[in-house]
């Protein structure tokens, strides 16, 4: 037989297991709703979110310039909102020329499409006035030039003014409510950030392609005189050029104008005249009809290790004057031949294209500080800056 509780030992079973009961009601409770109070909250929120401990967390602020997303899925961004901001911007652009015939005559009937010349390009509406950036070799010789938007609308495009220098071009159509894209921020452009092409390639339509910046500063191709291209590889390809390089934000960065290829197919690189040059050109041909550019007259050459050790210089690098213009701003400020160039304005430069371009971006009349290397001495020599000629003497900074 079993045995019977007494009154009190009942009363303690009943009190002990209500208090168990309780407890674990407690429990479940604050497991529920309040799992940090027993220390487990951070196990709980990794078991539940499946990222890898190593993905960081990032706030993408927009618009921005350029970001960096360090273990992120590619899948996850998205440029569209670039492309619907600087896309309606981009025109495509036919020229067309009357044919030359083989004697050295032109057709006598320039409406007959057997009888003309037709090229494809592209542009960038940079003002609500109309006017337009392109490339020079787009519209050159061409007596008809007729411009279509994104949105359908089209019109014939007059010529403002054409600089071959830098190989860009300014055209004005009369049209109202006209998109235009805002110029981006060149000077802090780096390599590796996100770029993108926008034009007409092949004529098929407006086209957006995304790549890098691969290389800043390009030089030497031997297309322009002044050479200080934005390098991509975002595709590029027949009638592209003219079109717009823009960054993540939508803003122009370049004026697409050029790709290395032997087939005349993308072989992922391509060049872009950087926007602050093409704003240089647009503001000079739009208020003075042309582009004034510096000149300081001097024949110069770039300085080798083995041209540095002849000389017994203590510079490796920079600019040798070899010659000097007589009349020009560089003899009357004292350069002599043989003065090594090292700085000009504040700015480095280290090469011949450098040296080019940091003279032709100051302003005539305009009083700088040219710092070159002499033999053993640092000179800081003052100089007033001219007008570049036309059409300099051969070598004389060209």
């Amino acid at each position: 037989m079993g045995q019977t509780l007494s009154p009190t030992m009942r009363k303690a079973w009943l009190l002990f297991s209500q208090t168990v009961t309780i407890a674990v009601a407690l429990l479940f409770v604050v497991s529920t709703l309040k799992p940090e109070w027993l220390g487990r909250g951070h196990d709980v929120v990794q078991a539940s979110v499946p990222v890898a401990a190593s993905a960081p967390v990032v706030a993408l602020p927009a618009p921005v310039r350029s970001v960096s997303i360090v273990g992120a899925s590619t899948a996850a961004l998205s440029y569209s909102e670039a492309a619907k901001r600087a896309s309606p911007a981009v025109v495509s652009i036919t020229a067309s020329r009357a044919r030359r015939r083989p004697d050295g005559f032109f057709f006598a009937n320039p409406a007959r499409s057997a009888e003309r010349q037709v090229g494809i390009g592209s542009g960038v509406i940079v003002s609500p006035a109309g006017y337009l950036l392109t490339n020079n070799h787009v519209i050159e010789g061409a007596d008809d030039i007729e411009v279509m938007l994104g949105d359908g609308r089209g019109a014939s495009a007059q010529v403002v003014g054409t600089d071959p220098d830098s190989d860009l071009a300014v055209l004005k159509i009369d049209l109202e409510k006209l998109p235009v894209i805002g110029f981006g921020d060149v000077d802090h452009l780096q390599v590796g950030d996100v770029v993108l092409a926008i034009g007409n390639p092949f004529g098929v339509g407006q086209t957006v392609t995304s790549g890098i910046v691969s290389a800043l500063g390009r030089n030497g191709l031997g297309r322009n005189t002044f050479e200080n291209f934005i390098q991509t590889d975002a595709a590029i390809n027949p009638g592209n050029s003219g079109g717009a390089l823009v960054d993540v934000a939508g803003n122009l960065i370049g004026v697409n104008t050029a790709i290395y290829s032997q087939t005349g197919g993308n072989l992922g690189i391509g060049f872009a005249i950087p926007a602050n040059a093409a704003r240089q050109v647009l503001e000079g041909i739009v208020s003075e009809g042309r582009v004034t550019r510096g000149w300081i007259g001097v024949e110069p050459r770039d300085l080798t290790p083995d041209i540095a050790k002849t000389l017994g210089l203590p510079v490796k690098q920079g600019v040798l004057i070899t010659g000097v213009v007589a009349s020009g701003p560089a003899s009357a400020g004292g350069v002599q031949p043989g003065d090594v160039v090292l700085m000009i304005a504040g700015a480095s430069v280290a090469s011949t294209p450098q040296l080019l371009n940091s003279v032709a971006a100051l302003k005539p009349n305009q009083t700088t500080t040219i710092r070159v290397q002499r033999g053993a001495k640092s000179l800081d020599i003052p100089l007033t800056i001219g007008k570049r000629p036309p059409s300099p003497p051969l070598g004389i900074e060209r």
